[in-house]
This record gives structure tokens, sequence and C-alpha cells, in this order.
């Protein structure tokens, strides 16, 4: 259906592209859960060193899981509670290189070791966040804030039902 060229050069080029093939798979496709299904893949195909990812969905200020790629996760999350819910709370993108030393981590995998968690927003509305874990400590850095972030802002309208 579609042929993706992914850069296997440099983080900017790999989230240059993702995002290309994240606009693809959503351009003109309302349903917001397809859509979160389908980036949720391409977030797990093309990204290294994952061991989750996928969204979380604002029903009702509470974040409910949506579509994702990896262990069998936790279902519901207050926001302020773990990095998702502190996403959601502060609406602001949560960078944490160790989840053990992070106030409330709640611990859907045991093996997870470093998060990137990104609101989705709508106005001031959180409409869904993009939670990313890995095995491997400081996996993440600002260049993945940035490439998530960007992404996050494609979806904007695209994931809101």
């Amino acid at each position: 259906m579609y042929a993706f060229d992914i850069a296997a050069g440099s983080k900017p080029d790999l989230y240059r592209d993702l995002l290309a093939a994240c606009d693809a798979v959503t351009a003109g496709e309302s349903d917001g859960v397809a859509n979160m299904a389908n980036v949720a893949s391409l977030l797990w195909q093309y990204l290294p060193d994952l061991n989750w990812a996928g969204f979380y969905r604002n029903v009702g200020d509470e974040l409910v899981l949506g579509p994702f790629q990896g262990k069998a996760a936790c279902i519901r999350i207050p926001f302020g509670k773990g990095v998702c819910g502190a996403a959601a709370a502060t609406r602001e993108t949560q960078l944490v290189a160790d989840v053990h030393a992070f106030p409330g981590h709640i611990a859907c995998d045991a093996a997870s070791r470093a998060e990137l968690v990104v609101p989705i927003l709508s106005g001031d509305r959180v409409v869904a966040v993009i939670d990313l874990d890995s095995p491997e400590p400081s996996r993440f850095d600002e260049e993945d804030a940035a490439g998530i972030e960007q992404i996050a802002r494609l979806l904007t309208n695209r994931v809101n039902d």
C-alpha cells in the first residue's frame, strides 16, 4: 500500500521520514483509533530499542489505553500519576532517562528503563499521549523528544474523535 524509505542515517533524517510516513497513513482518514493504530505500528517498526510504543487516550479526564505495540499494558492512568499522567497533567513532554528514579512511576513492564511521553493537544485539551518505553537506560534524548513532538502536532486533528 505504502512504500516507506526510512533513513538509517541521523536522527533528524529518521524523524523527518517517520513524520512523512505518519502523514501518509493518516491523511484523509477520519477514524482516530485507526490512525493511532497505524502510527503505533510505524513507531514500533522504525524506532530501535523499544519495548512499548503506543497511545493513551483522554477519556473523561483519565488516560485510557489506546492502540499500541508491545506487552499488555495498564488500562487506566489518572492524570498526574506516572510518566503518562504527568505529561497529561502538565501538558508537557516527559523525557525520563531512568523510570525507577521517577516518583510514582507505574511499572506495566518491569523491563522498561527509559520513557518518553508526548501529549497530543487540541487547544488546551489533552486528546491523547504518545508513550514510548525502552529497556535501555537513557534511550531517549532531546532529538527523540523533538521528533515525537512533531508527530504529535501532526496528529492533533487526526486522533481527535
